[in-house]
């Protein structure tokens, strides 16, 4: 293993340090427990948005802290979710009088931990709403979820949600807007290596030369399948398709609310992309792959999404959501209409996302 770190166990907190000296004009660390906040927080009569999960996905969650996204992020170790006074200290930290959003990725200690932090935060009468971001096609199941993983489709979640936070929108009509973001996204991700955590030092898994994993997760979760290695247009025409005829028209979206502290259901028809529909087309490498790739990626996925009449209005490509240094990539779509698009054109100031200022 060959990384650019000094001792493992030092490698999140000294990477975060980085961070906030890199962008100490918009960004703050506090220590312990562990957690990066806006340089402004609070932010008085705004309501506030907390997201975090484990490490290794940089610039996720931390480099989307600033104006105009999230107001607080909580890392936990590599692939290894946060604990609850992670988030707990950190919707102290930001609250500004209006309440906190949790934005949480379907992972089974995300959710926990955020729900004990929600539980332990309304208590102390802190107003709390939870959204849980599923839009990974790729599987229903796994060893890490509760139904479909939370992927690309949490960037434009906290982006959106930002924005609209910014103008004023209250905590509940926040949360509403994060579940329909959520159900307009969908993603699938294709992995061409394993990645290598710090404090394991060997590769998380193994592919042969003429292997890749279909439908790979963040943290190397198994796929749909692993099949032999394919050109980039074949590759990237059998991740669009996936997503775009997903067969899972009505899906049950989880989430809580601060008056029952409790996980509930709700139904969503919301339909698969159709003819006419317009989207934010995201090509997002998974840390080890050149942009060069990325962009050829984004030259055939645009060619199938047009070919089934979709209107690509927006595009982001680019490492935005990595598993260390994978190569492999993953693509979104996001249906937008006129207020997600909106708030997805509105300022934006963060370490990893910056534009309109």
């Amino acid at each position: 293993m060959k990384k650019v770190i000094n001792d493992p166990g030092d490698f999140i907190r000294e990477s975060l340090a980085g961070l906030t000296r890199a962008h100490a004009d918009l960004l703050r660390m506090s220590p312990d427990p562990l957690f990066i906040y806006r340089a402004d927080a609070p932010v008085q009569g705004k309501t506030a948005i907390v997201s975090g999960g484990g490490s290794g996905h940089e610039p996720l969650h931390a480099g989307y802290v600033g104006a105009g996204m999230l107001d607080a992020a909580c890392p936990g170790e590599v692939f290894t979710s946060p604990t609850p006074d992670q988030m707990l200290e950190a919707a102290r930290r930001v609250n500004g009088g209006s309440g906190v959003l949790f934005i949480v990725k379907n992972y089974s200690g995300d959710i926990m931990n955020f729900e004990m932090a929600a539980e332990l935060a309304s208590a102390e009468g802190i107003p709390v709403a939870s959204v849980i971001i599923d839009d990974d096609v790729a599987v229903r199941n796994s060893l890490y979820t509760q139904g479909r993983r939370g992927v690309g489709t949490t960037v434009a979640a906290e982006k959106i949600c930002g924005a609209a936070a910014e103008r004023g929108l209250p905590l509940s009509d926040l949360a509403e807007l994060c579940r329909r973001v959520s159900s307009a996204g969908r993603s699938i991700g294709v992995a061409l290596s394993s990645c290598t955590v710090p404090a394991a030092g060997e590769p998380t898994f193994i592919l042969g030369e003429e292997e890749m994993e279909f439908g790979i997760g963040i943290h190397g979760e198994p796929g749909r399948e692993r099949i032999k290695l394919k050109k980039a247009d074949e590759i990237t025409e059998l991740m669009a398709e996936a997503i775009i005829e997903d067969p899972e028209y009505r899906r049950t979206l989880q989430e809580w609310d601060n008056e029952t502290a409790a996980p509930r259901e709700r139904e969503t028809s919301d339909p698969p992309f159709a003819k006419g529909d317009s989207v934010l087309l995201f090509v997002n490498g998974m840390g080890g792959t050149p942009l060069s790739e990325l962009y050829i990626v984004y030259r055939k996925a645009a060619e199938v999404a047009e070919k089934h009449g979709l209107r690509i209005l927006r595009s982001l490509v680019g490492n935005y959501i990595t598993s260390l240094e994978m190569q492999g990539f993953s693509l979104t779509l996001l249906r937008m209409d006129e207020q997600s698009l909106s708030l997805w054109d509105a300022p934006v100031l963060t370490p990893a996302l910056r534009w309109g200022r």
